[in-house]
């Protein structure tokens, strides 16, 4: 009799207890009454006024469906409590309606929980297994936490159904979140089969194929819809995404190429596109030409600052310095508040080990930046790693004084003060970050090679195990201290093995590479020592330190015109090692 209140929304947040009512003698014709009037009231949108009638309808009646109306009308106010007491009465009077365990599932879910909404939908559907909105919520609400289950429901939805898009797009993004990738895509092509001209559900397949690695099936379907729609941008980023996952750049260039092209497409989406082939090529030196033409391309329609950055940095790479300098300065002049391009930029060439371009990059953005932490730190450590140790400090000095707190800043200047002979400077500011990070493995190894180079090695060797027993397999600290064993000639077996961990993590590195080598020469194997040395050349280019190993290792080889051409060499790179000008003189060791 009582089923009213229906279509209204939650307006109103009530956290009081549910309303008691004073009870009346039975009257189902007075409860009729006030039931009326209530929906009266509803239809003119005052809720507050309905629910008191059915309240009042309920002093007369208590019948599982007026305790129905009022849990709904609770609900739809907000008010969960009354709701959730007056929809648990509707059951306890009749437990065969399935409509009041779908409120029910309703008010559980709305108020967070989940569990019990779900237990009160697999009781609903005992009685009525085919009720397809019941199934739909129910397995909207397994999607969460146990998707198998919800994919179970759906398929019977499906089989009962049809194919529904709305349940089949479901199904794929749980089988994708399940890992059963295939069965995701699957589903979709079932809808495509469907509706095979629908280009939305063409790229939704696409997208999926596409993070299921299935390259070659994407682009049979993206050059499908480029062949229809040949100026669908979308389809073209599409189509180079797949050619970059391929790793095919020169073949994605051509689709970039097409979309950098068109007038109404962004410049910070142009200028991405063009950098992403900028960062490449660090990397792929092939792929230069195709991100100057980008950056000229867009340089013809636009004087934007990053533009002439990119130029820039393009033509520092083509060893054109004065055409990388004029760029440069176009952007200090044009764009001088923005620091974060140059550090970007010179961090990119940092990070690839392009030292001499990140300094060059730098020196522009010092001009503008000279209090800026990371200008300074970077320029610092670039030079530094090209052995401008003098240069280098007095920005990594200024980049101490900026953030004294920065550890990277410490102990780069502190190794740079060892390289220029100022070892107590460089040792207070390695105990300073030591105080910040005392277990940081690089600066206890730092401080160690520092007491090493004052031949302090009961202090050097002692920070040496400290720094292994926290980093057994750490390259730098294993090189470091072999090469200090080699040159005392001591423990060279162990030297050998603690190297061979270095080597095996980076076997082009030029300093792990002299350092067994020059272990090979300490323990009389000659062959060997010169097949690394030579190799340490060849990869890190020619120093003293090098060319004097080499040399030595000739002479031990009988080869004493080599290894005097070779001495020469090195005296030539440093004429301060007056202990090589000293072989040279006796043409011996």
């Amino acid at each position: 009799m009582f089923n009213g209140c229906s279509g209204s929304t939650a307006v109103v947040n009530d956290n009081k207890n549910i309303v008691t009512t004073e009870k009346a003698e039975k009257n189902p014709k007075k409860a009729l009454e006030y039931f009326i009037n209530g929906g009266i009231y509803e239809t003119v949108g005052n809720y507050e006024a309905a629910l008191t009638q059915y309240e009042k309808a309920l002093m007369y009646d208590t019948s599982a469906g007026l305790y129905y109306t009022l849990a709904k009308c609770n609900f739809y106010l907000n008010k969960l409590a009354p709701a959730l007491k007056y929809a648990r009465n509707a059951l306890d009077l009749d437990s065969q309606k399935v409509d009041y365990y779908d409120l029910l599932s309703d008010i559980y879910n709305y108020g967070n929980k989940k569990e019990s909404a779900i237990q009160t939908l697999e009781k609903a559907l005992k009685l009525d297994s085919l009720n397809i909105e019941l199934n739909y919520k129910l397995a909207r609400l397994y999607e969460d936490n146990k998707p198998a289950k919800a994919v179970t429901i759906y398929t019977r939805l499906l089989n009962q159904l049809g194919p529904e898009w709305s349940i089949l797009t479901r199904v794929a993004e749980l089988q994708e979140k399940l890992g059963n990738n295939e069965e995701a895509i699957n589903t979709l092509k079932r809808l495509l089969t469907l509706d095979p001209s629908n280009i939305q559900l063409k790229k939704l397949v696409i997208e999926y194929l596409f993070r299921a690695k299935k390259y070659d099936e994407a682009m049979t379907l993206v050059n499908e819809i480029i062949e229809i729609m040949p100026y669908d941008l979308e389809a073209r980023e599409t189509k180079a995404k797949i050619f970059l996952a391929k790793d095919d750049w020169k073949k994605a260039a051509d689709e970039f190429g097409y979309i950098m092209a068109q007038p109404d497409v962004d410049l910070e989406a142009k200028v991405s596109i063009g950098a992403n082939y900028f960062n490449k090529s660090i990397t792929d030196s092939t792929l230069l030409p195709i991100a100057k033409s980008f950056f000229q391309e867009l340089d013809r329609d636009t004087t934007d600052w990053q533009v002439k950055m990119y130029l820039g940095a393009i033509a520092l790479s083509e060893k054109e310095d004065s055409i990388a300098i004029d760029n440069f300065k176009y952007v200090t002049e044009n764009a001088n508040w923005n620091v974060a391009a140059w550090i970007r930029l010179g961090g990119l060439y940092f990070d690839n080990r392009k030292y001499d371009e990140a300094e060059v990059v730098l020196n522009e953005a010092i001009i503008s930046f000279p209090e800026d932490f990371y200008v300074n730190l970077i320029l610092g450590l670039s030079l530094a790693q090209q052995s401008k140790h003098k240069e280098a400090e007095k920005y990594l000095k200024k980049a101490t004084i900026l953030n004294s707190k920065d550890i990277t800043a410490l102990s780069a200047y502190a190794f740079t003060l060892s390289q220029i002979k100022e070892d107590d400077k460089a040792i207070y500011y390695l105990d300073r970050a030591l105080e910040i990070e005392p277990d940081n493995v690089q600066l206890i190894g730092t401080l160690a090679m520092i007491y090493n180079g004052l031949r302090k090695f009961e202090l050097s060797d002692s920070l040496y195990e400290k720094a292994l027993e926290l980093s057994p397999d750490d390259p730098l600290i294993n090189n470091n201290y072999s090469y200090s064993f080699a040159t005392r000639g001591i423990q060279l077996e162990r030297a050998l093995g603690m190297v061979k961990i270095s080597i095996e993590a980076d076997s082009l590195n030029s300093s792990y590479l002299d350092t067994i080598g020059w272990v090979y020469y300490m323990l009389g194997k000659y062959k060997e020592a010169k097949l690394y040395l030579e190799k340490a050349i060849e990869t890190g280019g020619e120093s003293a330190v090098m060319l004097d190993h080499l040399g030595d290792t000739e002479f031990k080889l009988d080869n004493h015109n080599k290894a005097i051409e070779l001495w020469e060499k090195a005296i030539k790179l440093d004429p301060t090692k007056t202990e090589i000008q000293n072989k040279i003189d006796k043409g011996a060791i």
